[in-house]
Formats: structure tokens, sequence, C-alpha cells
């Protein structure tokens, strides 16, 4: 290792990473496979990438590209080097709208390349599910296709040129061609003809007949798909074109999803732009995690079909026809907010699936291809097929195409799972080849398929594809393993491994923390970005740095699961990778598979910290609540206003001495309010007053009392204390959090389980109650009071709306907290206000404090940055607007860096 490291110095390569954290982070990517690397280089420019292959050929170490790291196939990971252009390469170096080109370097993210072509009127035609955050060199290494392959074609379509290096350092540059492989095709045309590019999602293999010359001898396109084994790119030229202004989506329903299939052939008549299948399991698991599906047709399987036109008109036309033409059950979407939504769900498929049967369901068996004429007998026998197995799976993907994702419920943790495994993925490639089809359809061979190759191609074929591969790498540095002398499909598997003890119960998860931390699939949507409404994930948003993503993290604690790599909970890597996070739980509602870091972070706080000295912050912000009550408010008031003593008190608390300390309201709301009383009193609805409104809010809790009565209702405040024990979770002091929310579920129960609704005003406290009070507690109460609290709009949902104020005409800067929205949900919140006349814009993503996050000492300048996102642009944009944050953090992250009071809804809704 010493000499490998030693030598990428020598040769100039800076951002070089050999630590177990990064070993780490790059073990696996989407698929089933783990391969630690040796070490992990991030080269800056294509100088370090030509260094990065020399070191490699005088050391003998092997070379893999990573893309984005979101490869199914395991074409990601290897043994090595593990290179990633994403954090440096990542420019649009051009568009060039005359032509119709982009030039980018290979870690460019889709996305990015997309934004930049639309400023043009343009777009790049293929997308991946994964194009928020997928890169275009991992889409030519895989050759891409996504949704709109079927107008737009895959992503060797839409090649114009390569500029690559090959394993012994020459680049060659784009359009120059190789001597060698165009030679080596041309003594064997008719193998190449017969064999290769029989149908459009043939992606399995090299694709030899891009250099036939009725095809254009193109040794650019031909590289495209080869998946880093034959030549590393250092920059691309794609074709872009025009985007259409217009699209609507015929959406159809059938009985199943083969029955879907049956359906495909006819409807390639129309002038689809895609045709993807969806099944309802899928949605069935978003809806039971609280996600919004939009209508949909009669059936337990839709085609989505996408059409587009000049004008909204022609495209309803068009889509109008394809529902007629299909005569089933349909519905014609033209709102172009709606059908973004039914894309995201389809573009999640990948994650849901994954969490959509008894067992965890896995990749394995991808994306086979056949032609679509036969996918619908095709998808009868694989079902078939499952069932002899006694293996279950969820089908979807790009029916237009004959592509077919699924994910399937593998257990490959012991022996007995993994040959069952193998047997299946025989059988399903002996029945895709019956069927003319292709191993891969578009995620590449990788580990996974490039073994069953030989079930589909001729020995003449394989052998020719070693011939390329000797060619053009002789010394096999460039991702060994993979379509030439392949690795068997059933190693090197990433089993979920032994359990270890928890404190936690982990209910979603059967009280395994494996399990849990299993659940991350790689499919890397927290690398994305929040979106107009999500949260997730606000330290990678802030850092762009892998070990700050909701996938690191997981892929981090994976690694201390199976304890080879990361040894143990106080294992560096693992305070590394969970320092930043915000514990904002946004993966828990944002991730398709559910991870809940904030849980996860809880927990190995606790463990590392157990019967040890802790960080001063615990001890004070982690157990903020109860120094609250044993403080007289004015008097703090009075001290916090001289300077030497705010900065005593600052360093003292291990607060950041740029962060202002918040004011204690002057009469806390539990003690000052006449109506206090207990479970037995009578009233309409009962205020509990959790410790951040009692002691720092009480104005916000006067409010809802005064909006509630003059609603004409009998409000009163629950007098005993109630602390949800937030803080100490956050910090990871479990044992002092189940003593303190067991005593709040006690107090609590009778309240709730009287039937008099009860609200809460703090969305952190309320969603503790909701969410962390039964992962500490084995109490049937817990779960009552979780589903007996309310959030204030919820109940006043449940009003008549007559008691709302006229809002019309006043617009609100929304910033729902992280909580709010992982747990309980914003969308009535939403409702509400727009109900009241409202003119409402949400901020997605987080505020940045996240509780003691943001004025802990050395977090200020990523909580700064999280903020700077969207909330603080949001708010600057519009300085007229009412700003609106029930989160006690959101409001103090507004004071201190806005100089912004915003308000609690229920100051809104009193006004």
């Amino acid at each position: 290792m010493s000499d490998l490291l030693d030598a990428l110095g020598r040769h100039g390569v800076g951002d070089v990473d050999a630590s177990p954290l990064a070993q780490a982070l790059y073990a696996t990517d989407a698929s089933l496979y783990r391969v630690p690397p040796q070490v992990v280089v991030r080269p800056r420019d294509a100088d370090e990438v030509l260094a990065t292959l020399a070191v490699a050929r005088e050391t003998g170490t092997p070379v893999t590209m990573r893309g984005a790291g979101t490869s199914i196939a395991g074409n990601a990971v290897g043994p090595g080097i593990v290179v990633d252009t994403r954090r440096w390469m990542h420019d649009v170096v051009g568009v060039d709208a005359e032509r119709r080109t982009a030039v980018v370097q290979p870690g460019a993210v889709h996305a990015t390349l997309q934004r930049a072509a639309t400023a043009q009127g343009l777009r790049f035609g293929p997308d991946p599910s994964t194009h928020t955050r997928c890169t275009v060199g991992g889409m030519v290494g895989n050759n891409a296709c996504g949704s709109r392959a079927l107008g737009y074609g895959r992503t060797s379509d839409n090649v114009v040129g390569l500029r690559v290096a090959l394993a012994d350092g020459t680049v060659v540059e784009p359009g120059a061609g190789h001597a060698g492989v165009t030679d080596l095709v041309a003594a064997h045309l008719g193998l190449v003809r017969t064999e290769f590019g029989r149908f459009t999602r043939q992606v399995s293999g090299y694709s030899f007949e891009q250099l036939l010359p009725e095809r254009g001898t193109s040794f650019d396109r031909f590289l495209v798909g080869t998946e880093g084994t034959l030549a590393v790119v250092l920059e691309a030229e794609v074709r872009l074109v025009e985007d259409a202004p217009a699209r609507a989506l015929a959406v159809l329903g059938y009985a199943s999803m083969a029955d879907a299939g049956d359906a495909v052939p006819a409807l390639l008549s129309h002038p689809l732009v895609a045709c993807e299948g969806l099944g309802r399991r899928i949605v069935d698991v978003l809806v039971a995690h609280g996600g919004s599906v939009p209508e949909l047709p009669a059936g337990d399987g839709w085609l989505f079909a996408e059409v587009t036109a000049s004008t909204a008109s022609e495209a309803e036309a068009l889509a109008a026809a394809v529902a007629r033409d299909a005569g089933v059950p349909h519905r014609v979407v033209t709102d172009p907010g709606e059908q973004a939504t039914l894309w995201r769900i389809r573009e999640d498929g990948a994650g849901l699936a994954a969490r959509s049967l008894a067992r965890q369901a896995k990749s394995g068996w991808e994306d086979a291809a056949v032609p679509p004429a036969q996918l619908g007998a095709y998808l009868r026998d694989f079902d078939a097929l499952l069932a002899s197995s006694g293996l279950d799976g969820v089908p979807y993907g790009h029916f237009g195409d004959g592509c077919v994702h699924i994910r399937i419920d593998f257990e490959t943790d012991d022996a007995a799972g993994r040959a069952r495994f193998r047997t299946f993925v025989e059988d399903s490639a002996d029945l895709v080849a019956r069927y003319g089809g292709s191993m891969s359809g578009e995620h590449g061979d990788g580990r996974a398929r490039s073994e069953l190759l030989p079930k589909m191609y001729s020995a003449d074929a394989i052998d020719l594809m070693g011939q390329a591969k000797r060619l053009l790498d002789p010394g096999n540095l460039l991702n060994p393993g993979v379509l030439v002398d392949p690795a068997p499909f059933d190693a090197s598997l990433r089993v979920v491994g032994r359990s270890p003890v928890t404190s936690l119960r982990l209910v979603h998860d059967g009280g395994s923390f494996a399990g849990a931390v299993h659940r991350c699939t790689g499919v890397g949507k927290c690398l994305a970005g929040p979106g107009p409404t999500g949260v997730m994930c606000p330290s990678y948003t802030a850092t762009q740095d892998e070990k700050d993503s909701t996938r690191g993290r997981a892929r981090v604690l994976q690694e201390l699961v199976d304890g080879t790599v990361v040894r143990g909970w106080d294992d560096p890597a693992v305070e590394q990778a969970l320092d930043l996070c915000l514990s904002c739980k946004g993966c828990a509602r944002d991730c398709p598979t559910g991870i809940d870091m904030a849980t996860y972070k809880a927990e190995a706080l606790h463990q590392r910290y157990r019967g040890r000295r802790r960080p001063r912050s615990h001890y004070t912000l982690g157990r903020l609540p109860q120094w609250a009550r044993l403080t007289p408010p004015r008097l703090a008031n009075a001290a916090l206003r001289v300077p030497v003593l705010a900065r005593l008190a600052k360093a003292a608390a291990g607060v950041d001495q740029r962060r202002s300390l918040p004011r204690f309201s002057p009469r806390p709301l539990r003690t000052s309010y006449e109506r206090v009383a207990a479970a037995t009193t009578s009233y309409d609805v009962w205020l509990w007053a959790d410790s951040f409104t009692d002691r720092f809010a009480a104005d916000s809790g006067r409010a809802a009392i005064a909006f509630l009565e003059a609603a004409g209702l009998r409000v009163g405040v629950i007098g005993e204390q109630a602390c949800c024990g937030l803080t100490w979770i956050s910090t990871g002091q479990l044992d002092a959090a189940r003593r303190i929310v067991g005593d709040a579920v006690a107090t609590l129960h009778p309240y709730v389980a009287s039937g008099v609704p009860v609200v809460g005003l703090e969305p952190s406290c309320l969603a503790t109650l909701r969410s962390d009070a039964v992962e500490l507690l084995d109490d049937p109460r817990a779960a009552v009071v979780a589903a007996g609290m309310r959030s204030l709009a919820e109940f006043v949902s449940t009003l008549d709306r007559a008691v709302l104020p006229d809002l019309t005409g006043v617009t609100v800067i929304a910033q729902p907290h992280c909580h709010h929205h992982a747990v309980i949900g914003w969308e009535v919140d939403e409702a509400l206000l727009a109900a009241a006349g409202a003119t409402v814009t949400r901020v997605g993503g987080c505020c940045g404090l996240a509780g003691n996050f943001g004025v802990e000492q050395g977090h200020y300048e990523v909580s700064v940055a999280v903020a700077e996102h969207a909330l603080l642009p949001a708010v600057r944009a519009d300085p007229e607007a009412v700003v609106l944050a029930d989160g006690f953090s959101c409001r103090t992250q507004l004071d201190d860096l806005a100089g912004v009071r915003a308000l609690h809804l229920a100051e809104l809704l009193a006004r």
C-alpha cells in the first residue's frame, strides 16, 4: 500500500485517499457486490488520470472508474485504484447550440448537462432514472438509456466523439479510431453482423456492430458500453436534440404487468418518446410511507406512454389517440406538475421496489431485455420461474424497449441462499436467451452478468471480445473481472452479517441494525439535492463529499457491521461519517429505501460514549430542557445581554461564538396560563406545552390558544411536565432518553386516551413522540400516544373552514421543519394555508440549524452553507413576504443569519 501511495505522490496525483473511511465509502456501488479498493483517487484533470494509469502500470494495480457509484451490475467497484472524477472533473466544457453538441468532462452530472442544454432550447436525449446524480462518464461506460431512450436513443446513439486514454497511456482523440480493433472486426464481419446489435437494448458484451462499415466504423461509439475495460474517458462530445415544448402522458391500466407487456407492440405504432411499466406494489409502498400518488386508472399494472408535440393541444390529442387505441382504463395527464410526480414515482422504482416485499428485495437479476414483441410472454414465464424458485419480485421498467427491471427477495447471507441465487440467475439467463434477449438492457454486465455472456453469444463471439481486450488492455489493468475473463457472478457478494446489540428497538427492521443500514441499495438519491419539497441530504448539499451523504454514511455503517474495514463503533471512520449528519430525518421520508440516519446516528453516539466522557455540548445542549427548567428566565435574559457573560456561556456550552443564544420566554406557558389542568377536566382540545414552546416560544402557544378560543373551543394546557427527550436522543444519551420519554408517555397517555384531541406545536417534539418513542419504549402506550397526538394544522383542518382568517393577498415563504416533513408531513399545512387564501412558496431543504447541530463548535460553516442553499435566498428574494417556520430551530436560524422574525402557524392564524 505504501508503495502505491508513494508512486501516486511521485507522479503528482494529489487527491488520494487510502483510509478505512475511503475504502468503506467505495467498497460497493448500487449492486450486490462488495470489493474494497486499496486507494481512491479523485483526479483534478486529465493529466492526473494519465498519471494514475502510469502508476497502475508501474505497480500492476488494477483501475476501476467510479462514475457516480450508482452501478447496479457491480462494474464500479474494484480491488485496486478506484477513480472518482465526480469531485473535480465535472464541468460542462461548452455547448454549441448551432451544431447541437456539448463537450463534457467525465464527472459531469447528467442534470448539470441538461440544465446547460435546456438554456439553449436543447436537451441530452437519454435520461436514466438516476439523472439527478449519474455522470456522463458513467453513462458512456454502461451505454445508459433511461425512460426516453425510446424516443431519443441510447447513450451510444448520442455520442459524437470521445477523448480516451488506453491502458498504455496512449490518448486517442475523438474520431481518430483504432486500426487494430477496426481490422479485428473487418476479419470477422459475418460474426459481428449476425450476433451483435440485433435489437436496440442488446447492451451486453462489446458493441462490435458500431465498427461495421455500414454503421460508420465508429471506434468512439464502440467504446460506449465497454464498462471501463478497454479505455478511460477523459472528455466526451455528445449530441443534443431540440426539446419539444409540450408533453402529455397516457396512463394505461392493465390487470397485470404481463398484460401491460402484451400491449406494448401495438402501442409502438404511435410516436412515443417513452413507454414505461410500473406495478401496483411499488405504488402501494409509496402510499404506505406517506407519499402522494396522483389518481391512477383501474389495474394492477400501468404503462406510462409519453408523447411530445409543438403545442399542448397537439400533445393531448396524441396521448388521447394512444389511450383510445389501447382500449383499457386510462387517464391523459397534461398538467406538468402531475406528470413530474408520476415520473418521480417511476424514477424511484429501484428504491421503492427494494422495500415492497416481506424480505428486502435486491438487485442481482436486474435489467434483462427481450425484443418488445416477446415481452408479455417473457414476463409470464419469468413469473413462473420466480414462483417455482420460491422467490418473489417486483418488475417495472422500460417496457417500450423490452427492458425489465426487477428487485427480487434473494437471500445471500448463507450458502443455501447463495446456491439458490446461482441456480435462479442461470435459469433466468437461459430464459432470456430463449427469447433472443440480452442479459443487460442498459446497466451493463459488470460482475452480475459477465459470466453469463456465453448463454447469449457463441464461443467465437466471446473469443472476439477477448481479442479486443488484449489489443487495448494487454495487462488486464482496466476493470478486471468484468466482461472478459469474468469473475463468478456469486463471488464478492455483499452480505448483511450479524447485527450488533443495540439500545434502540429498530422496529421497522426487526431489531436488526445490520438490516437497517443495509436498506441502502446505493442508488444515490441523496446525492441529488432536496428538490423543491424534499430535505435529503443537507450535509451533502453543503460539502459535496461522499462521506456526508446518506449513502456514504450507510456504507460506513455497513462496514462497521462487517468488521473488516471499519472496526467497531469507536472507529474514526464512524465519527467522520456521522459528524456532519444534522439528524434531520430527511432521509426517513425522501430515501426510497427508508434509511433513517438520525436514528442510526443516535445509536452510534450511544455506543461510542456509553460509560465514557462525552463532548461538552452533550451535557449542555443535549440536556437543554433540563437546564431551561432550572433557569430563571428574566435573570438569564439579562445576563445574556452582557457580552462577556454571553461569551463565557457559549464557551461553557460548546457553542460557536458566532452564534447568538436564544432568549427565554419571560413567562413559561405552563406556569402562566390559567387553564392548566388535569386530564379529568373537560376541554375541547388539549395543548401540550413541549419544552421549547414552554420555555422559549410561549408566545406561539398563547397565539394557538387565542386562535382556538376565538373559534369557540375550550382550550386546556396540560399542566404536567412532559418532555419528549429529543435533545438526549440526538446526542445519543439513550438510557436517559428512555426514562424521559417513558415519563412523557405516561403523562400524555391519559389525555390522548380520553378522546379529546391533543395538539403539539413544536414539530420536532411532536415528531419525536410519533417516531422515536416507539424505538425507545416497548410500551403499548407509546403507540397510542404516537397515533393520537396532532399538529396544529392537522387539528384545525378538522374544523369548519369559517374559522380560518382571510389570508388573500398574503405571500408566505414557508420553511417546514425537517422532522415535520419527514415524520408528520407538511401537506396538511400547505392545504390549510391555501384554503385560507395565502400564496405559499414552500422552501425545500433544511434550515441548517437542526437543534444542537448548527450551534455546536465545528459546525457553523456547514450550517450556514445549508441555509444558503435554499432558505436564505428565498427570504432575500421577497423581503415583504411573511416567513413561516413552525420549528424553533428554523426560527432561530432565520433570526441569527437573516435578522428575520419568522412566525409560527399559530401566530399567522391568530393575526
